[in-house]
């Protein structure tokens, strides 16, 4: 397995934990003589390709251009669109950031080509601007983008330098996309469902073999798919619940029908990446309410199965009695198998409060996971019913997560 393990020392990680910004952050002396790291074009000047279903903005402008003008990752830049702004690092990952904060991700591992795209990590850029909103349906591509009065696809995009090299740091920590592959043999040490991102929750007062979790049994853009749909047959999987698909768009997948997958009962969520948005909770407590009146075992997945998957078994890993290590440590499996993080990195713990930990505290309303008097699965509880889960619901949920399957 290709792992690039990032060694930073211990107080590189607190300087950047608390960096509330950015633009803040100093750059080190010698990055801004580093060939990357050029003399910025002021401005530039660009405009809209299109905007994706997570509310993700493409920009006309390619990776290469905004290089050749000197604008390179971990630099800090303005975006404007009309007379919205908003500041942001360039990243290569969405996970360059923190959940909720927005990246200029040069995105080169797409089969659409390479792209500039406007993010926000486990967010909606387009509804966090408010330049247009997402609206979910079942025809295909699975959404249409409402565009806000005054903006649309020919809007203009301006670009300027904030700091070169500005989230240095942060970029650092956080960098893990070179680290994974798509290559069933750069993962030699992992097995089938490992490399799948596959795995059985197994927290306290989880049935054994009641939930599992996953990356994409059907999609093939990860090479993925035929190892977790392998598993989907071998741990006798009997209810899905896909956070990331249309029901059209799931079934069009090529060799849906002959798949393990499309014996089980599936519903199709077509989520968002923002978890706090009204649209969101709806579709979680849809799921929920979905595995209540279905029998087990239960599969959840989303497409890499790390972040709307995380947060989703880690609201029912605390509500079935789960500590805050326990729902952490399985979250960060995801990170063991898709970037080799282990839990004696330096990037470990930096990535657990930056993700799991800080969506967990904000659907809690809680300040810290861990925190004195804190009864995570009476948080869970609360959650589940604010958004719209009855107490018969919850109380089926949890009767069919308790049961042992094998």
């Amino acid at each position: 397995m290709k792992i690039i393990k990032t060694l930073l020392p211990l107080f590189l990680i607190c300087a950047v934990m608390l960096s509330a910004c950015a633009g803040k952050q100093t750059p080190p002396a010698d990055t801004a003589s580093s060939t990357d790291a050029a003399t910025p074009a002021q401005t530039l000047q660009t405009g809209i390709e299109s905007v994706n279903k997570y509310g993700n903005i493409i920009l006309t402008a390619t990776p290469d251009e905004m290089r050749a003008l000197g604008f390179v990752p971990a630099d800090v830049i303005l975006v404007q669109i009309g007379e919205k702004q908003l500041q942001m690092p360039i990243g290569t990952a969405y996970s360059d950031v923190d959940s909720g904060e927005p990246v200029c991700r040069f995105k080169t591992d797409d089969e659409d080509g390479d792209q500039v795209v406007l993010a926000v990590n486990a967010g909606n850029m387009a509804s966090t601007l408010g330049i247009a909103e997402i609206n979910r349906i079942e025809e295909d591509p699975g959404y249409e983008c409402l565009w806000a009065d005054g903006f649309g696809a020919d809007s203009k995009v301006s670009i300027s330098m904030v700091t070169p090299q500005g989230y240095a740091e942060g970029y650092r920590m956080h960098q893990l996309a070179a680290t994974r592959t798509d290559n069933r043999e750069d993962y030699a040490d992992l097995n089938d469902a490992q490399y799948a991102n596959f795995r059985a929750v197994i927290t306290s007062g989880m049935g054994a073999g009641a939930l599992y979790r996953s990356s994409s049994p059907i999609d093939p853009d990860l090479n993925r798919n035929q190892e977790a749909d392998a598993a989907v047959a071998e741990c006798g999987i009997r209810t899905v619940v896909n956070m990331t698909d249309s029901q059209e768009t799931m079934l069009a997948y090529p060799g849906y029908a002959e798949s393990n997958y499309a014996k089980c009962d599936v519903i199709a969520l077509n989520m968002e990446m923002d978890f706090f948005t009204d649209a969101f909770k709806e579709k979680l407590a849809e799921g929920f309410r979905f595995m209540a009146s279905h029998e087990g075992p239960y599969l959840i997945h989303c497409k890499e199965g790390k972040d709307r998957t995380g947060f989703a078994a880690g609201i029912l890993e605390c509500l079935m009695g789960a500590s805050a290590d326990e729902a952490v440590a399985d979250y960060m499996l995801t990170y063991r198998n898709f970037y080799g993080v282990a839990s004696g990195d330096d990037q470990y713990a930096f990535i657990a409060d930056s993700n799991i930990k800080a969506s967990l505290c904000k659907a809690f309303g809680i300040e810290a996971l861990d925190g004195e008097n804190i009864d995570l699965a009476q948080c869970a509880q609360t959650y589940l019913q604010s958004i719209g889960l009855t107490d018969a619901e919850i109380s089926a949920l949890k009767d069919h997560l308790s049961k042992a399957y094998r």
